[in-house]
C-alpha cells in the first residue's frame, strides 16, 4: 500500500477517541454524553472538543434537552458518519491486506 493510501484516511475519524466515540454510535440509537466519558475515558472539556469536530462534520447530531432539571446530551450517528466509519473501515482493511500479501 503506499504512502498516498495511507494518507487519504479521513483525519476526522482517525484520531483514536472519535474513532471510538463512532464505534460506540455505529451499534446504538444514541448514546448520552455521560457514557461516552466513561466509555472512552475523557474528561467533559475533551469529549465536548472531540464531539464538536465530529457534529462539525456532520458525522454526528447533538440533541441537549432536559430529564426533570439535568441536561441531557444525546449523541446519534448521522448516515454520513456511518458513511465515513465504513469507508475508513475500508481502508483499513486495505491496508492490512496489502502488508498479508507482502509476506
Amino acid at each position: 500500500m503506499s504512502q498516498d493510501k495511507i494518507l487519504q484516511l479521513d483525519p476526522i475519524v482517525h484520531a483514536p477517541v472519535r474513532l471510538a466515540i463512532l464505534s460506540i454510535l455505529i451499534t446504538v440509537e444514541n448514546a448520552h454524553f455521560t457514557f461516552l466519558k466513561e466509555s472512552t475515558k475523557t474528561t467533559d472539556g475533551n469529549l465536548n472538543t472531540h464531539l464538536t469536530k465530529l457534529e462539525q462534520s456532520g458525522y454526528i447530531r447533538i440533541k441537549k434537552t432536559f430529564q426533570g432539571k439535568k441536561p441531557l446530551t444525546l449523541c446519534s450517528i448521522t448516515k454520513k458518519g456511518e458513511k465515513a466509519f465504513h469507508l475508513y473501515l475500508e481502508q483499513l482493511d486495505q491496508i492490512v491486506r496489502s502488508q498479508k500479501n507482502k509476506t
